[in-house]
């Protein structure tokens, strides 16, 4: 299987790009810089979709960057990237001659609203209702093929929650504090805090990136499966595991206010909010998790 990564050398890129090569698979990166097994953006535009027989977008501007500023600048970056590139690979995958069995999009868990109580599935109806929800609204309608195109293309949405891992996502920015013996909750503690293992959402996505069955009807619409592991946390349970695995204290906590001050309030709710995600349709589809809880993942990712 030939496989086009839009976004393929980030964090969850990397470790797709590894997981499809394993299995044998060819795989070329869409950057935007050339190099080898690698097409720009401006080549994808300009010459249209290179043969494939899935295609993939991860691109994205990291939300939590913490070398940017919370502005309008970031603000517009978020979303640009996010959408420019999902419409240039949909534009380029509908005009394509020999389209691609599948094309996946990994949009993120904040299209649902936080609370407390609320449990969402992918069978979930939700509008926007803040800034976040209103990007991933925006993002996923770039993913939608034309009726016509989408007669010979699988459309698949992974709404993926926090994505955990050795080698970037959040726990870059979480580990440092929780060595020093500053780790503490975030707000309340009490929000949930949906999270996947980095190994787990590259296997959603190449699990999504199967070709559909030839007698199977095409929906017109893209599934979504929600890429989170099915096991419901809050952020007190998931500091005070990390700070056990760690075999460090997890006592200063740090209030909603200063989250809100540090990040901007529109962005902090990633922190201070979350969702009760079941990966419902995830389970039914037979993906079988590799890190279904959360103490199997943080062994891994901390070598304990």
């Amino acid at each position: 299987m030939r496989v086009l990564i839009g976004g393929g050398s980030g964090f969850v890129g990397r470790e797709l790009t590894r997981l499809l090569r394993d299995k044998g698979h060819e795989v070329t990166v869409i950057s935007r810089q050339p190099g080898p097994g690698r097409i720009t953006w401006g080549e994808l535009e300009s010459r249209g979709l290179p043969p494939c027989d899935g295609a993939v977008n991860l691109a994205g501007e990291n939300v939590l960057n913490p070398l940017r500023w919370w502005n309008e600048s970031y603000k517009k970056d978020l979303f640009s990237s996010r959408i420019d590139t999902t419409k240039t690979l949909s534009q380029a995958i509908a005009g394509s001659s020999s389209p691609p069995r599948s094309w996946v999009l990994v949009s993120g868990v904040a299209c649902y609203k936080p609370s407390l109580t609320a449990e969402y599935t992918e069978d979930s109806a939700w509008m926007p209702f803040d800034l976040l929800s209103q990007l991933c609204k925006e993002w996923e309608a770039a993913a939608f093929l034309p009726e016509s195109a989408a007669k010979s293309t699988k459309q698949v949405v992974i709404r993926a929650g926090a994505v955990l891992g050795q080698d970037g996502g959040a726990m870059k920015q979480m580990l440092l504090p929780f060595w020093l013996g500053l780790g503490g909750t975030l707000g309340s503690g009490r929000q949930p805090f949906p999270w996947i293992h980095v190994s787990d959402l590259a296997g959603i996505i190449a699990r999504s990136l199967e070709p559909p069955v030839l007698s199977e009807a095409m929906p017109p619409t893209p599934q979504v499966y929600n890429g989170v592991a099915p096991t419901i946390t809050t952020n007190y349970e998931f500091t005070k595991e990390l700070g056990r695995i760690l075999r460090r204290p997890t006592i200063f906590p740090v209030p909603e206010f200063i989250m809100s001050v540090l990040l901007g309030s529109e962005r902090a709710v990633i922190l201070t909010q979350g969702q009760k995600v079941i990966p419902m349709k995830t389970l039914e589809s037979g993906y079988q998790f590799k890190y279904p809880d959360l103490t199997s993942a943080l062994k891994q990712i901390v070598g304990s």
